[in-house]
């Protein structure tokens, strides 16, 4: 453990650039701890299910390897449409296929978050996003810029992809990664006070 964890607020059980600013947003101190976890989903799983198992997954296991010395915050997002979930591209054809699949249509984003400290709390929140028509040679420039190569669904909407986002209906920061709201509401179940515009990530957990 690093040595300060006993100032932090909870403990972070992702890597993920756009958590980790999202958090700082509301203030919270913490540090980073990610697990290596299977997100592969189970057959026929549905999406808000699958956030919300691989959330508790993943708090799960900090929240041991940490010995239950502070909360732990997990999350996962997933893009999902015809009944699919569409994980993080593993080359330009695959993201190809994603991208058009979303081109000029409606498509759902899920978020699970899980606090684990002494008991658990898992939620999921949906948000639906509606993507304008786009071309073979978007795509293209899009996969060449970098941005979508570890983002699930293949696009950030906080980036150069939220070109694509015709309209939205419901949380933003969900399809970020992080649905604040809700989060806040956990973090206050959990009594970890928020001091927005002040937050701080300490050094990753050793």
């Amino acid at each position: 453990m690093s040595k300060n964890s006993a100032a932090v607020d909870l403990i972070l059980a992702s890597r993920s650039p756009r958590r980790i600013q999202l958090l700082k947003q509301i203030g919270v101190r913490f540090q980073v701890l990610p697990p290596d976890v299977d997100e592969s989903p189970l057959p026929a799983e549905q999406p808000s299910d699958y956030v919300r198992r691989i959330a508790l997954l993943k708090s799960a296991i900090v929240s041991e390897l940490c010995e239950g010395s502070n909360p732990v915050l997990a999350a996962d997002t997933a893009v999902s449409i015809d009944k699919l979930i569409l994980g993080k591209p593993d080359s330009e054809d695959h993201a190809r296929e994603m991208l058009e699949r979303l081109s000029d249509r409606w498509h759902e984003v899920y978020s699970g978050i899980a606090v684990t400290h002494r008991d658990v709390t898992v939620i999921s929140v949906r948000t639906r996003v509606k993507f304008r028509r786009i071309d073979r040679w978007e795509i293209s420039q899009y996969w060449q810029s970098g941005e979508p190569q570890d983002k699930a669904g293949s696009y950030a909407i906080q980036g150069s992809g939220g070109n694509f986002v015709e309209r939205i209906d419901g949380s933003y920061s969900n399809v970020v990664g992080l649905p604040m709201v809700e989060t806040g509401q956990l973090l206050d179940k959990y009594g970890i006070g928020r001091r927005l515009g002040a937050g701080t990530a300490y050094p990753d957990i050793e």
